[in-house]
């Protein structure tokens, strides 16, 4: 029962919801069985979800019924699902307005419906928001205008051709939202998908009707920086209107910008261009600010460790500890002192306290395979740094074993292999010998998959 829907519905509940789950059970307008609330109360207090146990819990000594269980578990799901719905309907205030509007409209109660439909179209317009949301709701509420005004003036196509106008920059904006997901998927996975209706879609929204819109303007800049990644001019442009505009969209709308925006700066990153660290940390900066960043309040660790990567490189330490430091528990439990230990170990080997970071680094616990081999990379820097070849030599042949031990695969597996292979002729290397020097350096500038390829050429730069 653990695995119920039902179950995992009301573990989703935070204490706040559970108060207001209570209130809605015990209103008779959505529900008049007692049974369904001391259903709900068993469940969310923790006992152990086992269906006799439920059943005894409601039902005393009576024999256990399964059939009866299962029915009041799918009768109170049914309600739940109630709950959330009017939850979402309730959440903004415009939604309550349009579906006012939408009852007297029904009722044909012409004068509090044209009363409801004014007071709505003041809200809309004192409001920031210009996004797609934005443009749904004034469609709706045209549509019901019309649907009133029609029949008293059945020759007046005003309206109608406010809803086509409305209409269009609802279907441009989805469309554009659409494009520029498509390209950015097609910049990770290479897939070949079929977009034939990409150049109309994109020269009607470039035309002047359109392209002064936010809802619209912010995905052409988008779609221009993910289509044209060498033309640095429209991320600018791009950047610029995320920084702009903001108000015109929501939380949500602006954190999926910052991930679309930061993935292009770590694209530019990984083709060489590092002066993309500054840009990617100004967006990070700003989405900590604004928490564009956060998801229901929680910080990425991937997010986390690019933040930390960033500022390191830009060689903002000051600033870098107190992110660390500031955003440690905006991280999920089960990540968080991983990822602070081994954050913090980076920032101490940067400014080159060593004994800090070999104590942070060996009393971390790193279960995840790929932040253990990230960590026992740092280690291994560690040792060179300290001139300490044999420990050098003993942790290598033992994140070799353990790379063997895991069998990570791909990328990541080739990576550290790598890794460990250049790190050893570095240590055998006779830096007099200039022919094995140059000849390491030409293997390592055309190895295609070494991460720290800057940390072994910097050695060979200093050894000549």
């Amino acid at each position: 029962m653990e695995k119920s829907s039902l179950y995992q519905l009301i573990r989703s509940f935070s204490a706040v919801e559970l108060r207001d789950v209570r209130k809605f059970l015990q209103s008779p307008f959505f529900n008049q069985r007692k049974d369904l609330v001391d259903l709900f109360e068993y469940l969310a207090g923790g006992a152990p979800p086992r269906k006799a146990a439920v059943w005894h819990s409601l039902a005393g000594t009576a024999p256990f019924n399964d059939q009866k269980v299962r029915l009041l578990m799918s009768y109170l799901h049914n309600l739940l699902e109630q709950y959330i719905a009017v939850k979402e309907l309730t959440a903004d205030p415009l939604n309550v307005q349009l579906h006012s509007a939408v009852g007297f409209r029904k009722r044909r109660m012409n004068e509090p419906f044209e009363r409801v439909r004014k007071n709505l179209s003041k809200s809309l317009a004192a409001q920031a928001l210009r996004n797609t949301a934005f443009f749904e709701t004034l469609r709706r509420l045209q549509w019901e205008a019309h649907q009133v005004a029609y029949p008293q003036m059945p020759t007046d196509i005003s309206r109608l051709q406010e809803l086509s106008g409305t209409t269009d920059v609802i279907y441009l904006a989805q469309k554009l939202q659409l494009i520029c997901l498509l390209t950015a998927h097609q910049t990770v996975y290479q897939t070949d998908l079929d977009t034939g209706w990409e150049a109309e879609v994109i020269a009607r929204a470039e035309s002047e009707d359109f392209a002064r819109l936010p809802a619209i303007a912010v995905y052409l800049h988008c779609y221009r920086m993910l289509r044209y990644p060498n033309a640095e001019t429209h991320f600018q442009q791009f950047k610029r209107m995320l920084l702009d505009q903001a108000p015109c969209f929501s939380g949500e709308e602006m954190h999926g910008f910052y991930i679309l925006a930061t993935n292009y700066c770590v694209r530019r990153l990984n083709a060489g261009d590092l002066r993309f660290y500054s840009e990617v940390l100004d967006l990070y900066k700003e989405g900590l600010e604004k928490a564009y960043l956060f998801e229901d309040g929680v910080l990425s660790r991937f997010t986390y460790h690019n933040v930390v990567a960033a500022g390191l490189h830009t060689g903002e330490l000051v600033w870098v500890r107190y992110f660390i430091n500031e955003y440690k528990h905006r991280l999920e439990k089960r990540y968080r002192e991983s990822a602070f230990s081994l954050n913090l170990a980076r920032l101490e080997y940067a400014q080159r306290n060593y004994g800090f970071v070999l104590e942070l680094l060996q009393k971390a616990n790193y279960r995840d395979p790929l932040l253990n081999l990230t960590a026992k990379t740092l280690l291994l820097k560690t040792y060179y740094d300290l001139g300490e070849y044999d420990l050098l030599q003993s942790h290598l042949d033992a994140m070799r074993n353990y790379i063997n031990r895991k069998r990570v695969l791909g990328y990541h597996r080739t990576n550290f292999l790598n890794i460990i292979r250049y790190m050893e002729k570095i240590i055998r290397l006779n830096a007099m010998d200039k022919a094995s020097v140059e000849s390491l350096q030409n293997a390592l500038m055309n190895e295609e998959v070494l991460t720290e390829k800057g940390f072994f050429l910097k050695i060979l730069l200093v050894s000549q």
